[in-house]
């Protein structure tokens, strides 16, 4: 099996002015390349600090996380940063895009530090903006003149630009209506056809119909096989869910 995520026991503790916080409570997931992947849960249940984990913009208490063979406890923070910058692909709710800054150099923009030339960054950038179906008219307009639907697929480019290994995909389409919000996931249902390796966050059942595979957190576990039917058939009957 080509695992790209293996993340075994998993614990995360904050301590607060009110005590110990327990985030997440022993996850163990395994993602294998080219699947497409939801983690499902409610606010509060953890979900945004396993996305941080996963992203390695957080650390684990206690357990292990492999990226693709790599060990990220054993990094320090600056090879933590290079991993972010090269392996990892960060799709945001809000888009994050630099609004007086074209499409093109929105997506270049985590080229910035790589050694390519100028020239490659550019058709690095237009190959990227090609796979989410972004029109070339579209290339030199500035972000904050593109509807919700277009920034997003600018935002999933840049994410794409460097070719990495993971795609995280925080609450997408969180700020879209439901058929842009339809075609932004049918974006991510391509890539993963042409085998990219995407995890996606989100509280929305209709949403994570599109993955291949849903996993669902509460209280910072993931649910067994058993837990999710159960929640599947409380939800299906009107009933409260698990407790």
């Amino acid at each position: 099996m080509d695992l790209v995520l293996d993340v075994r026991d998993i614990h995360r503790i904050y301590e607060t002015e009110a005590g110990l916080t327990h985030a997440l409570r022993g996850v163990s997931l395994q993602v294998r390349r080219g699947e497409f992947l939801c983690i499902m849960g409610p606010s509060g249940s953890g979900k945004s600090t396993l996305m941080n984990t996963l992203g390695c913009l957080d650390t684990p208490t206690s357990g292990t996380y492999l990226l693709e063979g790599t060990d990220v406890s054993t990094l320090d923070d600056d090879e933590l940063a290079e991993l972010r910058a090269t392996r990892i692909g960060f799709v945001f709710q809000s888009f994050n895009l630099l609004s007086r800054s074209t499409v093109l150099r929105n997506v270049m923009l985590p080229l910035i530090y790589s050694d390519c030339p100028v020239r490659e960054r550019e058709e690095r950038a237009i190959r990227a903006l090609a796979a989410v179906s972004l029109p070339e008219q579209y290339f030199d307009h500035k972000s904050n003149e593109l509807s919700g639907g277009q920034m997003q697929r600018v935002a999933i480019a840049r994410a794409l630009v460097n070719d990495p290994a993971l795609i995280l995909a925080d609450e997408p389409t969180g700020n879209l209506d439901s058929a842009t919000g339809d075609m932004v996931l049918g974006t991510f249902r391509r890539l993963r056809e042409e085998g990219k390796t995407i995890v996606l966050i989100t509280h929305d059942p209709e949403v994570s119909a599109w993955a291949d595979r849903t996993v669902h957190i509460r209280d910072g576990r993931l649910l067994t096989d058993a837990q999710e039917r159960e929640l599947v058939r409380h939800s299906s009957t009107g009933g409260r869910g698990l407790t």
